[in-house]
């Protein structure tokens, strides 16, 4: 079949465009190259048909997916400190240009699979975290995060079949510090034979899960009989940003000892998702474990 990802030379996208060509699908990358980075896909260019171009330009956007099978709408501004500054642009790519992909999505008859965050819920009162709990974000980020959400109810209720992945804390080889970037900053640290810094008292517990298994899922979703949802996708293990780091450092093999700052704002205290929707509807659950997962960091 031929795909088209947005975002596909980006972390995840990248990821999940190497999974579609490894399934013989053909594949369409568009990205405005303002995040992404080719090296993310070296050895796979002759692959992949590359279109230079924004997602808030429609009638660019029309041409190229007329033709194709299937969205898969990765392509997004993702870090939560840069969205306090800049609210304005986070909305107009987030916000504006999934409404472009959904529009289209609609006059052509096409599925669409999306990246939606675990930020939409802010956060709750207790864990872990159901997809009907109540959404609360408390960054700008995770309110275009929601308002995407919004409109897609808006255009399945017009026809078209969406699916949401409400992504956790996705990391993988690649990954860019503005993504849920804890472990590529203490890779960094200890690479650099200096401590991990760790933000408050360590505490605040995260669901972290990997990038091939999110690539897994999105492919899983698109071939899957479900129109509509949105799907918590993490591994339903907590491990604590402490724990996280002392892991990566016994990994490393290194003698480090890591060191405490302020809180930074807009930091959510704890998340871990329940799957088992995800299970239920699509059948998709994770495979490799955090520890497994971070050795393709050292080794």
């Amino acid at each position: 079949m031929k795909f088209v990802v947005t975002g596909g030379s980006g972390f995840i996208g990248s990821y999940i465009v190497k999974h579609l060509l490894s399934n013989d699908h053909q594949v369409t990358v568009v990205d405005n190259f303002c995040r992404g980075r080719l090296e993310n896909l070296a050895g796979f260019e002759e692959k992949i048909d590359f279109q230079k171009l924004d997602i808030l330009d429609y009638d660019a956007l029309k041409e190229i997916i007329s033709d194709s099978d299937g969205i898969f709408h990765q392509a997004a501004l993702t870090s939560v400190p840069e969205s306090f500054i800049q609210k304005e642009k986070y909305h107009s790519v987030n916000v504006v240009g999934t409404e472009n992909i959904f529009k289209l999505a609609r006059d052509f008859g096409i599925k669409v699979v999306y990246a939606s965050s675990s930020s939409v819920y802010g956060n709750t009162t207790s864990i872990p975290i159901k997809e009907d709990f109540k959404k609360n974000p408390i960054n700008p980020y995770g309110i275009t995060k929601l308002d995407d959400e919004k409109l897609a109810e808006k255009y399945y209720n017009l026809g078209v079949s969406i699916i949401g992945l409400r992504y956790f804390n996705v990391y993988g080889i690649g990954q860019t510090n503005d993504y849920a970037g804890v472990i590529t900053k203490f890779y960094d640290y200890i690479q650099a034979d200096k401590p991990p810094i760790i933000f408050d008292d360590g505490s605040q517990i995260r669901d972290f899960v990997s990038v091939e298994d999110v690539a897994k899922v999105n492919l899983l979703s698109m071939q899957s009989n479900a129109d509509f949802a949105f799907l918590n996708i993490g591994t339903g293990i907590t491990t604590s940003v402490k724990e996280l780091a002392y892991l990566m450092i016994k990994l490393s093999g290194k003698s480090l000892e890591p060191i405490f700052d302020k809180l930074p704002q807009g930091d959510v205290k704890e998340s871990q998702a329940d799957v088992t929707l995800a299970k239920k509807l699509i059948g998709w659950t994770y495979e490799i474990s955090l520890e497994n997962g971070l050795k393709n960091f050292f080794f």
